[in-house]
C-alpha cells in the first residue's frame, strides 16, 4: 500500500514538473511576443519622428501642418490611435535626441558599440526539443556600421512611454543613458519610472559611497551600485516630528512603494523579525532576502541623527542572521541603518574599519560631484554588461 502512494506521489510530481515546463514555455514565447511588439512600436515612432523632423527642419512644414496631419491621421484611419499634434513632437523629439552624435558617442563610452548599432533581422524556428535561430542574411555592410538615422540597440530596452518621460525629464545623456538600463533592469513601468527621476535616483545610486563599509564592498563589490545612499519616504506623509514606531509602521503598510525604492530585488519577510540568542531575545525592525545577491538584508530604523552605537547594535544582529538564519547556500547577512540625518565625517570614521556588511542610509537629497557620478556611471554600466 505504502508502495503505491509513494509511486502515486511521484506520478504527481513528475506531472506537476511537465505541467511547469508547459508554462516556461508559454512565458518565455510571451516575453518575446511582448519584446517584439514594443521594437516596433520603437520602430514606428523613430521612422513617423525622422520623417516628420526632416521636413520640420527643411522648412517645408511648419507647426500647423503637424496639427493638420494628426487631424488627417484621426480622420481616415480612426483605428489608428497615439498620434496626436503633441505624440507626433514626441516623436520628433524621440528620433532627434537619441540620433544625435552626442547620444551615440555617450552610449559607447560606457557601453560598447553593440548598443548604437542596429540588431540583425532574425526569424527563430522552435523545434519540440531545441530552438535553431536561422539568421536572415543582408548586405554585410549594413550592419558594420550603423547608417545615420539608424535606432540604437539600447532603445530596445525599455518602452516608447519610457523614453518620452526620459526625454522630458532628464537633461544629460549620461543620466538618459542611465535610466534606460535602470528601468530594464527593475522592469519599471512608466509610473514607477516617475518617482525615480523625481526621487533622483541616479545621483543617489552613484553617489558618494563612504558610507559603506569595508566588509560590505569587501564581501559585494557592486554593492556601490546596488544600493542607494538615499531613500525618499514622502508617500507616508509622515510629520516632522514622528516616531520610529510609526515609520516603521508606515513602511510596512506601503512595503510595495518602499520596495520600489530599495530596488525589486528586495523581498520582505517580516517586522521585528525576533532572535533568541541565550537567554535574551532581540527584534531586528526589517528583515528582508535580497535575490541578486542572494543574502539577508536586516534593516534598522532610526528616527535621530545617526551615532556609532548604531552600528555596534546592528553588527550584533548580523552575527546572530549569520549564524543561526542564514542557510549553508546563502552569502553573508548585509545590514542598513535607515536615519533621516547623518554627519559624514562620523559616518566615515565609523565604516573604516567595520568589516561588517553594513551602510549607512537617509532619507534626504545630497548632491555629489559631477565626477564621481561619472565614475560610478561606468561601475553600473559594467554590471549591466556582465548581467548575464
Amino acid at each position: 500500500m505504502k508502495i503505491e502512494c509513494m509511486e502515486n506521489d511521484n506520478i504527481a510530481i513528475s506531472m506537476e514538473q511537465q505541467f511547469g515546463e508547459v508554462i516556461d514555455i508559454i512565458l518565455q514565447h510571451k516575453s518575446r511576443a511582448s519584446r517584439a511588439v514594443n521594437n516596433e512600436l520603437l520602430f514606428t515612432a523613430w521612422h513617423v519622428g525622422r520623417y516628420v523632423s526632416a521636413k520640420l527642419k527643411s522648412e517645408e512644414w511648419g507647426s500647423k501642418v503637424v496639427t493638420q496631419l494628426s487631424e488627417y491621421i484621426r480622420s481616415r484611419r480612426p483605428d489608428i490611435k497615439g498620434y496626436s499634434r503633441r505624440s507626433i513632437y514626441n516623436m520628433v523629439m524621440f528620433y532627434d535626441e537619441y540620433s544625435s552624435e552626442t547620444f551615440c558617442t555617450i552610449v559607447e563610452k560606457y557601453l560598447n558599440s553593440e548598443f548604437v548599432q542596429p540588431r540583425t533581422a532574425q526569424i527563430e524556428s522552435a523545434q519540440p526539443t531545441q530552438e535553431v535561430a536561422v539568421i536572415v542574411q543582408f548586405p554585410v555592410a549594413q550592419f558594420i556600421q550603423p547608417k545615420t538615422g539608424q535606432m540604437p540597440k539600447i532603445l530596445e530596452l525599455t518602452t516608447l512611454t519610457n523614453h518620452i518621460e526620459i526625454l522630458c525629464r532628464c537633461k544629460s545623456n549620461e543620466e538618459r543613458m542611465f535610466y534606460i538600463l535602470y528601468a530594464n533592469k527593475e522592469h519599471l513601468v512608466k509610473r514607477e519610472l516617475q518617482r525615480c527621476i523625481s526621487n533622483q535616483t541616479y545621483t543617489a545610486l552613484l553617489g558618494n559611497k563612504n558610507n559603506m563599509s569595508k566588509g560590505l564592498l569587501n564581501a559585494y563589490p557592486n554593492a556601490p551600485i546596488m544600493f542607494k545612499d538615499t531613500l525618499f519616504v514622502d508617500f507616508l506623509n509622515l510629520p516632522k516630528k514622528h516616531s520610529e514606531s510609526k515609520l516603521k509602521n508606515g513602511l510596512i503598510e506601503h512595503m510595495k512603494q518602499f520596495i520600489l525604492e530599495l530596488g525589486k530585488d528586495f523581498i520582505f519577510m517580516d517586522q521585528e523579525y525576533r532572535l533568541n540568542i541565550g537567554s535574551s531575545t532581540f527584534k531586528a525592525d526589517l528583515l528582508f532576502f535580497h535575490r541578486g545577491l542572494q543574502a539577508l538584508v536586516a534593516v534598522e530604523l532610526k528616527k535621530t541623527k545617526f551615532h556609532p552605537r548604531d552600528l555596534g547594535q546592528l553588527e550584533f544582529y548580523l552575527e546572530a542572521l549569520d549564524r543561526d538564519v542564514k542557510r549553508s547556500n546563502e552569502n553573508p547577512s548585509i545590514g542598513i541603518i535607515l536615519c533621516p540625518e547623518v554627519d559624514r565625517v562620523v559616518v566615515e570614521y565609523a565604516m573604516s574599519r567595520s568589516m561588517s556588511p553594513t551602510m549607512i542610509a537617509e532619507y534626504k537629497r545630497i548632491l555629489i560631484p559631477q565626477e564621481r557620478m561619472q565614475q560610478q556611471l561606468n561601475e553600473f554600466c559594467n554590471l549591466f554588461l556582465n548581467k548575464e
